[in-house]
């Protein structure tokens, strides 16, 4: 179950990976496109992508942890799934939610560019709120990713010092005297 265990890091890695550089990809846009509003539209597409392929790649990996706990530490096994579990749900209401907020106060601005509507008009902050929202629920989902990944490879540890007299490559025991 090894194997199934370096899957797993190996896609929480990819999906930790994008999601740091979406970060990059939204810095670089709002500072060199001519108008915000093309930025935005490239963040919010990218944003998109970011979190379909987070609520997908977790639970296919909280699918696979049910296949790789035997002979692993229960409450590791637990904390790794709970961690995936947010992870899978942050996306979700990332994208189902505050995406929804996000295009409600859009459509309510009526084609206009946020930056023609004053700092304290209610649609700018809204849309403000909700931007807000969207940034602290996409770093709630990288830390649980972050801390998940940790998780798992510590399992992957425990599992491979429980198995070292199974190793088919512990030549150890043929060079005993």
């Amino acid at each position: 179950m090894k194997f199934l265990n370096d899957i797993r890091l190996l896609l929480l890695g990819l999906w930790l990976g994008g999601s740091v550089f979406f970060i990059a990809v939204a810095q670089v846009a709002f500072s060199i496109l001519p108008e915000r509003e093309l930025a935005g539209a490239i963040v919010g597409r990218s944003l998109t992508v970011l979190n379909f392929s987070g609520m997908a790649l977790a639970t296919l990996i909280l699918l696979m942890s049910f296949i790789t706990t035997r002979g692993t530490n229960a409450a590791l096994a637990w904390i790794d799934r709970l961690l995936i579990l947010i992870v899978a749900i942050a996306c979700a209401v990332g994208q189902f939610v505050i995406g929804y907020m996000i295009s409600s106060a859009r459509s309510q601005m009526g084609g206009r560019k946020i930056d023609e509507f004053a700092i304290d008009d209610p649609l700018r902050i809204q849309f403000n709120q909700a931007h807000e929202y969207s940034v602290w629920v996409l770093a709630a989902a990288m830390i649980a990713g972050l801390i998940a990944f940790f998780v798992i490879a510590n399992r992957r540890t425990i599992v491979a010092r429980s198995s070292a007299t199974n190793d088919p490559y512990n030549f150890e025991k043929e060079f005993k005297i």
